[in-house]
């Protein structure tokens, strides 16, 4: 996986949202409105404040209770709540649904990858990072637009105010103050954000080994390894504690150090004020209005500060995110590229070469056809290269020479979908879904309706098995369908095969891992769903295949014998010993 970005900028961050923000413009315009209204009301506040003072510092005999004043003061602080309110309802749609798409587009992405990204990740660690951008997209649209936008409007309105109305040494220790404010907030908060970094590796390391953990209990019983797993799992953890400690310290010395400041501002300001008032050039109310102004900053600064350390470490999560966009795509659609049309299905590997690495081929000069309605069978050694023809014309992988076609339609220049809308596969080691049976076999084809789910159920001999169950086909099968037998998981592989009623269909070792006697019978169920139907069979049991129209021997990537299984035998070569092979094992 690639690394996170870290120089991605806020600006360039919120630019690739922009799509996305940009189809709700109305709503965003109409909550810009909302808060601009909000914060107006709010510097207003001191104002009027200001005004009400000054009408009450009169002499006792001529007091009158300033009715306007106080009524204006009661309606801005509700207006400045109100308003916010408002913007917040009006802008919650656009933060969720900005946030829902742009993680779609990760996770349509990630389906998109190659069969080679998959294999190298760390499924918990991808988790953690997609549900950590997602909450820190909306926190960022939020933060940038409504919080630190704002708090740049009510700085520059209010030192404006303050030089129309008071001498040049209220504005310069109010920007002095914010800017002091403000560098040592930038300054410490990126300081620690190395240690936010650090706890986030070490949380989506944590989740990785707890994933993973967890996804082979079996395997960690089987080992008696729980102690092992604990240690593992303890040593990201202690990773994570050190990190949050010293995030947590720094943030005292963040708060310590953003509190002095303001104190010191204040101070200045209302001693500067206090020398106004003594010599008449100010009013009481003067002094409550510069007071109040630097504490209602203050109050956005201290948010501000907090807002920047989240906007830094959102920042940092959505990264990690669109590192996982960055990922290249290998496997892609040619523009423009048609559905394939299927004619029976002739299948042809024409000379085809390919490697995951140049200097370790897998396949070289494989080349074969499947005639309409026929059957092949794929035999050879273990790595010998038989899966990798299935990944093959999936198009998990493109082939680095020669070519794939299907009805003479090369599988790279149509499109992927139709590609495998035409193919069904039963895998050796079928893993299902955390679900129900019924959700399982649907799987086939979705959009399927009951009938022709039990159907398939019936066809593939585990519909009476089904039934018998207290749920039912509302049954759930467990994590990766363990609480069902091989036997049970491949029938149900079966049934959704039957379901997706492919033109061509593969098998994958699908009964390698069963018992002798179910294997027979799987087979024969097998053998009734391939009739009429172009079919590729990858075998480790010779038994299996006798059947088969014809035979391929791959040794080491190449196809080193070929035809029925009679002469392969009579030919006395490498198909032959490996019958012999089986025959003596099966005999023992």
């Amino acid at each position: 996986m690639n690394a996170p970005r870290e120089d991605r900028s806020i600006i360039a961050t919120l630019r690739l949202m922009l799509p996305q923000v940009w189809h709700y413009r109305g709503r965003v315009l109409l909550a810009v409105a909302f808060l601009v209204t909000a914060k107006l009301a709010t510097i207003a506040v001191p104002l009027t404040l200001k005004e009400l003072i000054d009408r009450l510092d009169v002499a006792p005999s001529l007091l009158l209770l300033p009715l306007v004043p106080l009524v204006a003061y009661g309606a801005l602080r509700l207006s400045s709540s109100l308003f916010q309110e408002l913007r917040q309802i009006i802008f919650a749609r656009v933060m969720a649904r900005t946030s829902r798409m742009i993680t779609l587009q990760v996770f349509r992405h990630l389906h998109a990858l190659s069969l080679r990204f998959h294999l190298d990740r760390k499924t918990g660690g991808v988790a953690r990072d997609l549900e950590r951008g997602m909450s820190a997209i909306a926190d960022l649209l939020d933060w940038t637009l409504y919080t630190i936008l704002p708090t740049l409007f009510e700085i520059v309105v209010v030192s404006f105010i303050l030089i129309f109305r008071y001498d040049s040494s209220f504005t310069v220790i109010t920007l002095g103050t914010l800017v002091a404010y403000v560098a040592f907030t930038f300054t410490v908060t990126e300081w620690r954000l190395r240690y936010y970094r650090a706890a986030n590796e070490a949380d989506t390391e944590a989740n990785a080994r707890n994933v993973d953990s967890l996804l082979n209990y079996e395997t960690v019983k089987y080992f008696n390894n729980e102690t092992h797993e604990q240690h593992r799992f303890d040593a990201s953890l202690i990773k994570l504690e050190n990190a949050t400690v010293k995030s947590l310290k720094t943030l005292a010395v963040l708060n310590v150090g953003q509190a002095g400041i303001v104190a010191i501002g204040l101070t200045l300001l209302l001693w500067r004020a206090a020398v106004g008032v003594t010599e008449g050039r100010m009013a009481l109310g003067d002094l409550v209005l510069v007071n109040a102004f630097l504490i209602q900053l203050s109050i956005p600064l201290n948010y501000l500060g907090m807002v920047y350390r989240e906007v830094k470490q959102a920042l940092t999560n959505i990264q990690r995110m669109y590192a996982l966009l960055d990922e290249p795509q290998e496997v892609r659609d040619a523009p423009d590229a048609p559905a394939l049309r299927v004619d029976g299905a002739t299948l042809r590997f024409e000379h085809v070469d390919f490697h995951y690495d140049a200097a370790r081929p897998i396949l070289r000069d494989v080349d074969f056809t499947i005639p309409a309605g026929k059957t092949l069978a794929v035999v050879g050694t273990t790595g010998a290269g038989k899966s990798t023809l299935a990944r093959l014309l999936y198009r998990f992988y493109d082939v680095t020479g020669g070519r794939i076609t299907i009805d003479g339609q090369d599988i790279r220049e149509v499109t992927q979908d139709s590609l495998r809308a035409a193919i069904g596969i039963v895998p050796q080691d079928t893993v299902l879904f955390n679900d129900t049976i019924y959700y399982n076999i649907a799987y086939g084809r979705p959009d399927a309706d009951r009938e022709a789910v039990i159907a398939a159920a019936r066809s593939a001999h585990i519909h009476d098995f089904i039934v018998s169950l207290p749920q039912g086909y509302d049954s759930m099968v467990g994590e990766r369908g363990l609480k069902l037998s091989g036997g049970e998981k491949q029938r149900v592989a079966i049934a959704r095969t039957l379901l997706k009623d492919p033109h061509l269909l593969v098998f994958d070792e699908a009964t390698s891992a069963l018992d002798t006697r179910t294997e027979k019978i799987i087979q024969a169920e097998l053998a009734d769903i391939a009739r009429h139907r172009t079919t590729l069979v990858i075998a480790h049991r010779l038994s299996t295949i006798v059947e088969a129209d014809e035979i391929l021997v791959l040794e080491q990537g190449k196809v080193v014998e070929r035809g029925t299984h009679a002469r392969l035998l009579e030919a006395g070569g490498r198909y032959a010993a490996l019958w012999a092979m089986q025959q003596r094992e099966a005999g023992s």
